[in-house]
């Protein structure tokens, strides 16, 4: 019996849009999900449905599902069935609707595992990549509680604060990597295409040449000899970073507890993860999730390695008993002040509200911390650029300077 159920569950199967006639001769139409054109009409022929046009519905291209996609659909869906759209429809509002091809299929396969007898939940569970466990135990919880469209509300306020936190951290580190690029290159091409043009001209002078031009001349000479062997190392080293951070949790950790103690990044990557690990811990919480696996699903929400082994570390001492502000305390990666709040919110009963409070001012600091992170690093910027730029530039220039005062 499990391995024919195991087989059925393997049967791809695809969306029909069809047409045609009931007992009555009235015309009728609708949408089946079935494995093929020939299962459709049977059933439908047995329902007593001549079938006149049938056709499988398709949705060919479409980018990449993102966490804006999921963010803006968890709110529309909250308003629909807060107005009381009923699910299926809302489902089919939202695919119909959107620009996105390929969302307008995941919204499309979900509403079929629906309607073939499917929690909304399980057919969320189906889409890990779109879904991940926190959404789905949040949607879960709505659904045994009744109060769906209240947890999707709530889920869909978490999801937009997340990714304004991360907006705001890619907007800090973009500016910076984005010059650092800029300046590599505009040096790689002096080095390979200038300078060799301008050493030309100085070998024809016969004199002898200022050190800071004979220094750069030979960097050059190792930039236009070894050009490929420096890109394939650059590009080999790039690509095994990502790999590494991809694959190794070890690697992953290492490099999340150096990025913490960088200066000024360091602090706004803390409280960015601060601010995610309280919002993601009080909205489970505030759902009715136990608080054991509410952590389970903040662990993998936190964003940063070091805090999620933290995480699992306040999960097992909670899990035998322990307070959570004592937990935390243990970790000694939470500052004083989101300890004395979380000590309060559990003695009072209000946890979530408190942890919320938290995550709302360490919202506020990541804010003000990346606004003066822009401003500081405008004018070190500047300064990195005209040292690099323009000592290549003198020193290429002294033989010239060093020629016009001998004439």
């Amino acid at each position: 019996m499990a391995t024919a159920t195991a087989q059925r569950r393997d049967v791809k199967e695809y969306t029909f849009v069809w047409e045609g006639f009931d007992r009555n001769n009235r015309q009728v139409r609708g949408e089946t999900r079935a494995a093929s054109e020939t299962v459709v009409t049977t059933n439908l022929r047995r329902q007593g449905v001549r079938v006149t046009k049938i056709k499988r519905q398709t949705f060919r291209g479409g980018r990449k599902v993102s966490e804006r996609d999921v963010a803006f659909f968890t709110r529309q869906l909250a308003t629909m069935l807060r107005a009381g759209v009923p699910l299926l429809q809302a489902f089919d509002i939202v695919a119909r609707g959107h620009s996105n091809a390929r969302f307008s299929r995941l919204m499309i396969d979900i509403k079929g595992r629906i309607e073939s007898g499917s929690s909304l939940s399980q057919a969320f569970r189906e889409h890990p990549v779109q879904f991940d466990s926190l959404y789905c135990n949040l949607v879960g919880a709505g659904e045994t509680s009744g109060t769906l469209d209240a947890i999707l509300d709530r889920l869909a306020t978490y999801k937009e604060k997340i990714l304004a936190i991360k907006s705001k951290i890619k907007s800090a580190l973009f500016y910076p990597m984005s010059v650092i690029v800029v300046a590599i290159v505009v040096v790689w091409v002096i080095m390979v295409w200038v300078i060799p043009a301008f050493k030309q001209v100085f070998t024809s002078f016969g004199a002898d040449l200022p050190a800071p031009t004979l220094m750069v001349m030979a960097i050059s000479d190792i930039f236009v000899t070894w050009w490929w062997l420096m890109a394939l190392i650059v590009g080999g080293a790039i690509f095994s970073f990502f790999v590494l951070l991809r694959r190794s949790a070890a690697f992953r950790y290492t490099v999340d507890r150096l990025s913490l103690k960088i200066p000024v990044i360091g602090q706004i990557l803390e409280k960015a993860t601060i601010a995610r690990w309280t919002r993601t811990l009080s909205t489970m919480f505030a759902a009715g999730v136990p608080l054991v696996e509410s952590l389970d699903a903040v662990a993998g929400a936190s964003g940063n390695a070091v805090y999620a082994a933290a995480t699992k570390r306040i999960q097992t001492e909670v899990s035998t008993g322990a307070s959570l502000t004592n937990s935390m305390a243990n970790t000694k990666l939470f500052p004083s002040m989101v300890l004395q709040m979380a000590q309060i919110g559990e003695e009072s009963g209000s946890l979530d509200s408190m942890l919320t409070k938290i995550a709302e001012f360490y919202e506020r600091e990541v804010d003000d911390a990346v606004a003066a992170l822009s401003s500081l690093l405008e004018p070190i910027i500047i300064v990195f650029l005209g040292v690099v730029i323009g000592g290549l530039v003198i020193a290429m220039y002294l033989p010239i300077f060093k020629l016009g005062s001998v004439v």
